[in-house]
């Protein structure tokens, strides 16, 4: 039995558990064992009664989401919501073992108080108030037929009834329909001793003829006979509780911000639908992603983008209210739309367009008129036998697909193309090995000036040889590279190794002309660029000069790219551009930054572009040198000569080979 304490004691009790509780939260790993613990300890506290746990639990909901030390909210959130569910279950777990404690003890002290009625009804009925009528529980003496002989004022309470309306009524006409009969199979159990003690939950009906959702615990006591004499019925009200569990489970299923189901539920669901699907029509995924969330996030402020995701989340719903569709937030500014299809369900395009055509018309958030458009990826109408983590993979896979294009995108997941990918992923992981075992090494072929085929100067490649597979070449390297990050410490060794291959020709005599070496997007934009040259050509002895280094066009007009460029020519490096022709900016580029070269994209020179060959005497107007990469013929030479390049590479001029190789091909034929 919990003693009440004073309002001092009370304060100083509960703050020190709250700020208990507020250091859990942060524990790593977080568990809720420690938690359950604190909210047994609770029951001790003599306060905390049905009401008392749920403005306990709505204040910690409310307030511990507020506090500074547990933003941002979707980190501790989940947690949160697990304490609170783990505070009242340590508390249910408390409370029922005291009610069974209380129960244990009301029927030793009613046994006696039975035994002894008949000598001392005073002090049968002063037992009785003592142990019953302080209780927070309901108690109800129940006489063999079932008719309530007494009860205490708490089941009064419960039921809304006096003690004079219930004495004398059937238990079984206090019980909700459809409840009675379970309740009369567990007394007969007892009375035919297969039961100590019964426990269930059953539904008692209020006066107002609501039904109560109630825990109840029945005994029964039998007489100096040994032969069946009264049932003793706990009763204890878990509406509050069940209706706090309720909640608890609503809030670790769904998003707090939005409301919306949550990942966890919607995976759920998901499966659910997979298995139940009408396998005429199936059904569709959409992983939904905002575009341009950071920018929003960043310049308006968080509020305002919290306030964003929710008019999102809105939308989505009148968009699809005629659907049958569930639609979930994930992580951050990422959606999931689960749509069940029927013969009258919109085209994936059709859904997409009306859902950016909407957000795109402007709304009002805090004064400052936002719109906003989303990028998706889609698994149309998978096979009912997948697993809903593949789907929720490839329905990803899907969206890094479209978002690669340009905003408002979507595309639909493909398996085949997948498959190729998962390949492509195998090799590019298996890269950082191959590189360590020496099957990665960096090979030469000649740039030779178109006018007089002479060899003007070498370009350095990587070259994967592949142990029973097929050899890749520098293009595939790098690209491999380029998606695992592999390429800032690959592309500084390919730097390195020949920078000094270079240096060591020049010194014995062998080769003098520039050395070329072509960038990567990421490579072109990392902020190390120019210390990772300088300090190569530091180590290695050459000099800037004699150095050229080519970037692709397509990284240039961002800021970083464009900055590396221009510091790296102000130290006197030769620079270039790569894939020169594919942009409508490319000509500008060349104007706007001290460029020295351009190398057309090999697309261009195969179909022997006539626009880039009509930007010949701009850039010789600009003096800047034209090169063309990928020529296989004399006939393809001959043209791109007509037509005012500078410099060749490609098949017809020699085969990127080992330094030795190289060298044998400057050798007079």
């Amino acid at each position: 039995m919990a003693i009440p304490l004073g309002q001092a004691q009370l304060d100083e009790e509960l703050s020190g558990r709250l700020d208990a509780l507020c250091a859990m939260l942060h524990e790593e790993p977080f568990s809720t064992a420690s938690i359950e613990r604190l909210g047994a300890e609770l029951t001790a506290l003599g306060h905390l009664g049905k009401f008392g746990l749920r403005c306990t639990a709505e204040v910690l909901g409310k307030g511990l989401l507020a506090l500074p030390e547990f933003q941002p909210v979707e980190r501790y959130a989940e947690r949160i919501a697990l304490a609170i569910g783990a505070l009242g279950t340590g508390f249910t777990g408390a409370n029922t073992e005291s009610v069974l404690a209380q129960q244990e003890g009301m029927q030793k002290s009613l046994l006696k108080a039975v035994r002894d009625a008949n000598w001392n009804l005073k002090e049968s009925e002063a037992r009785f108030n003592e142990v019953v009528t302080s209780s927070t529980n309901g108690v109800l003496i129940v006489d063999i037929e079932g008719r309530l002989l007494r009860t205490n004022t708490a089941i009064c309470d419960i039921l809304g009834h006096s003690q004079d309306e219930l004495v004398g009524v059937l238990l079984t006409d206090l019980i909700a329909p459809g409840f009675t009969e379970m309740l009369q199979t567990a007394m007969a159990e007892l009375v035919g001793g297969t039961a100590e003690r019964i426990r269930q939950s059953q539904r008692m009906l209020r006066k107002d003829g609501e039904a109560a959702r109630l825990s109840l615990t029945a005994s029964l006591l039998r007489g100096a006979d040994d032969e069946p004499s009264h049932f003793v019925v706990v009763v204890e009200d878990g509406t509050e509780l069940e209706l706090l569990q309720s909640e608890l489970k609503r809030q670790a299923l769904h998003d707090v911000l939005t409301g919306l189901p949550n990942r966890q539920f919607f995976t759920t669901q998901l499966e659910t639908a997979l298995r139940k699907t009408d396998t005429g029509y199936g059904i569709t995924f959409f992983h939904l992603d905002i575009d341009a969330f950071g920018m929003v996030s960043n310049s308006v402020g968080g509020r305002v983008a919290e306030r964003l995701l929710q008019h999102v989340a809105r939308r989505l719903e009148v968009l699809l209210a005629g659907e049958k569709a569930m639609i979930a937030r994930f992580d951050g500014d990422e959606f999931g739309v689960l749509l069940e299809n029927t013969a009258t369900t919109p085209g994936i395009g059709t859904i997409m367009k009306s859902i950016n055509d909407d957000l795109l018309e402007p709304t009002y958030v805090d004064g400052h008129g936002l719109a906003v458009s989303v990028s998706a990826g889609v698994v149309h109408r998978p096979d009912s036998a997948a697993e809903p983590v593949d789907l929720l993979r490839a329905a990803d896979t899907a969206l890094r697909r479209a978002k690669m294009r340009r905003r408002g995108q979507w595309e639909v997941f493909h398996p085949d193309q997948d498959a190729e990918e998962r390949r492509d992923h195998a090799v590019a992981v298996a890269m950082p090995g191959a590189w360590e075992d020496g099957e990665i090494t960096v090979r030469y072929r000649p740039i030779v000036r178109l006018a007089d085929g002479v060899v003007s100067g070498v370009e350095a490649a990587l070259r994967w040889e592949r142990p029973d597979a097929e050899v890749l070449d520098h293009d595939r390297c790098a690209a491999l590279a380029e998606a695992t990050g592999l390429i800032l410490p690959l592309g500084e060794w390919l730097l390195r190794v020949a920078s000094g291959q270079s240096a060591w020709w020049r010194q014995r005599g062998q080769f003098d002309r520039s050395l070329v070496v072509r960038l990567t997007a990421h490579q072109s934009s990392d902020a190390d660029l120019v210390e990772r040259v300088v300090r190569v050509l530091g180590e290695t002895g050459l000099k800037t000069h004699e150095l050229a280094l080519s970037m692709p066009a397509e990284v240039l007009p961002e800021s970083d790219a464009a900055d590396n460029l221009s510091v790296l020519a102000g130290l006197g490096v030769h620079v270039g551009i790569d894939d020169f022709g594919l942009g409508p900016l490319d000509p500008s580029t060349v104007s706007d930054l001290p460029v020295k070269s351009v190398r057309v994209a090999r697309g261009l020179v195969e179909r022997r572009s006539p626009f880039v060959a009509a930007l010949m005497p701009l850039m010789r107007e600009a003096g800047v040198t034209v090169a063309v990469d990928g020529v296989s013929s004399e006939e393809q030479a001959q043209w791109w000569r007509a037509a005012g390049a500078d410099f060749a590479t490609g098949d017809l001029f020699g085969t990127a080979g080992a330094p030795g190789d190289f060298l044998r091909g400057l050798e007079p034929r």
